[in-house]
């Protein structure tokens, strides 16, 4: 009957149905106070249901008293508005329109109209047609469990309403005779019924044996504390108690339950358990991380290590070394798990910073990740000495290299250079070596910084294959943005300028400038067209040295 089905068409639900419009209807306190009594008084006195079990009903159905009142008022034959409803008119329309029963009666056990839609049976809509149904749930109304609760009992084992005759009492009194209260498995019921599907679950009697003995609570207090949405692993939870009570005391371990039900209750410890092991990864103790639970924060055992987690991936993510992660995890681990850290890319870019400083930053203060936390202003590191060392470098460089100091030309050069002012030394000496005069390697670099911008070796390899072209290294005078160029549309250019040389439709002897900076749109219209087969051979190259490159 509970399994998953299509909808019956016969019963669908007014929230289900387009034709169905409740636009003109104004729900009031009035009305809805005269929808309960009439509903009620026709659930009891008419179609005899229980006093209680109808007064919940009534009570704990409010889209199912809304759509009865609409359809009351769609009935009229006026457009009255709901204020003028009666309970004489609602009870006369219930008198010749039978409701659906199983509607306001999964509305008032929790569960929302799509919840409860692949629920309805096909071919009843009275409640005492369905026996087993109405037997077990009053075996469980009388047993203590809140009817308002019975939704998660539909939810995640429906089989229990489909217990035959005192199936469902004998499997009560099987746990009441290991031991468990009623007031207990009441309350376990209501959060985890998978306790009553199958055999006994000995290891749910185990858990409450030794959670009676720790914390002296009663079943209402372990159901208050239920985190799951699904049933509760009662084997993983077994295992974490166990775990717990190797390394503390009695008296220790049912404070610490008390004050952080959340290492039991999460994911049936099973957060727990993940968060050990996260932390034993990072060379803790079990006698570590008992001390860290002591101290353990009002924060959720599933965040804490999703915190923990987000930090070491950042730790990593800026290379810093493992033993050093490893070190910043023991001595501050409490910290890192209470705040949720923005991602790297983020922090790099806010802060203005490299790895490497910032590896040196939080190496030197971690507790500074508390204010990169997510909702947190990020403001820009300070430029540390030798930020500002290297950049006075840069600047006594420039200088030498013939720019006016703090001149405009000289600040926009000074943003376009990548490197340390050593190293920019080191690029300019290499370049003289390669063949240049020094006052002509200084002008290049001041018609085209970005030529320094680049390592020693990726200019080695665009000096070989520019000689190896047939080209002179003093080409590079009147055409030093060569250097600038990306490898592979210097070798392309290069590659269809050759063919069509061999093609015998442009000659030798082109200048740098005109094969490597017009745009490709140009190049393809003054050069490979010259042709029929150049943008072929084009196409071709492009595919090859991409694959190369």
């Amino acid at each position: 009957m509970f399994q998953i089905r299509k909808l019956n068409l016969l019963h669908v639900h007014p929230w289900q149905n387009p034709r169905f419009h409740t636009t003109n209807t104004k729900t009031t306190p009035s009305s809805l106070k005269e929808a309960k009594a009439a509903l009620l008084e026709y659930l009891h006195a008419t179609r005899s249901l229980h006093f209680l079990d109808a007064d919940n009903m009534c009570k704990n159905s409010p889209s199912f008293l809304h759509d009865l009142l609409a359809k009351t008022l769609s009935h009229s034959q006026t457009q009255t508005l709901t204020l003028t409803l009666t309970k004489r008119s609602i009870s006369r329309y219930l008198r010749y329109h039978p409701i659906n029963e199983f509607e306001p009666f999964f509305e008032s056990v929790g569960l929302t109209p799509p919840e409860y839609a692949p629920l309805l049976p096909r071919d009843m809509i009275y409640l005492n047609d369905d026996p087993l149904l109405m037997d077990n749930y009053q075996t469980l109304c009388n047993y203590g469990v809140p009817r308002t609760k019975m939704g998660k009992i539909f939810k995640l084992a429906p089989q229990v309403f489909r217990y035959g005759p005192r199936v469902l009492s004998s499997k009560l009194r099987e746990y009441e005779n290991l031991g468990v209260g009623p007031g207990t498995l009441a309350g376990v019921v209501a959060c985890s019924p998978c306790v009553l599907v199958g055999g006994v679950d000995f290891e749910f009697v185990k858990v409450v044996e030794k959670l009676k003995g720790l914390v002296g609570k009663d079943g209402d207090w372990i159901g208050s504390n239920f985190i799951d949405e699904g049933c509760c692993n009662w084997g993983v939870m077994l295992r974490v108690l166990c775990l717990l009570g190797r390394v503390y005391s009695e008296e220790q371990l049912g404070d610490l339950i008390v004050r952080h039900p959340c290492l039991i209750f999460e994911e049936s410890g099973g957060c727990v358990l993940s968060l050990v092991v996260f932390l034993f990864k990072l060379g803790f103790s079990m006698d570590q991380v008992s001390r860290m639970f002591i101290e353990f924060p009002e924060i959720r055992v599933g965040k804490f290590l999703s915190n923990l987690k987000q930090c070491f991936l950042f730790l990593t993510e800026i290379e810093m070394e493992a033993s050093e992660i490893e070190r910043i995890f023991h001595s501050h681990c409490l910290v890192l798990g209470s705040f949720t850290l923005k991602k790297t890319i983020t922090l790099l870019t806010f802060l203005n910073v490299g790895k490497k400083r910032l590896c040196r930053t939080v190496s030197d203060d971690p507790l500074l990740m508390k204010s990169w936390a997510l909702g947190k202003r990020i403001e820009p590191l300070v430029n540390s000495y030798l930020e500002y060392e290297s950049k006075e470098l840069k600047k006594k460089f420039m200088l030498k290299l013939g720019y006016v100091e703090n001149s405009k030309k000289m600040n926009e050069a000074i943003k376009l250079f990548r490197g340390k002012g050593a190293e920019l030394e080191e690029r300019l000496d290499f370049i003289v070596r390669a063949g240049l005069d020094y006052e002509v390697v200084c002008e290049m670099i001041r018609n085209s910084p970005r030529i320094l911008s680049q390592t020693t070796d990726r200019i080695n390899k665009k000096i070989e294959f520019l000689v190896n072209e047939g080209y002179s290294i003093s080409d590079l005078a009147s055409f030093p943005s060569f250097l600038s160029y990306s490898p592979r549309r210097v070798k392309l250019r290069f590659s269809m300028y050759n063919w069509l040389k061999e093609q015998g439709v442009i000659e030798a002897g082109f200048a740098l400038s005109t094969i490597i900076a017009c745009s490709e749109k140009a190049f393809e219209r003054l050069y490979v067209k010259r042709h029929p087969s150049g943008l072929q051979v084009w196409q071709d190259l492009k595919a090859q040295i991409s694959s190369d490159i």
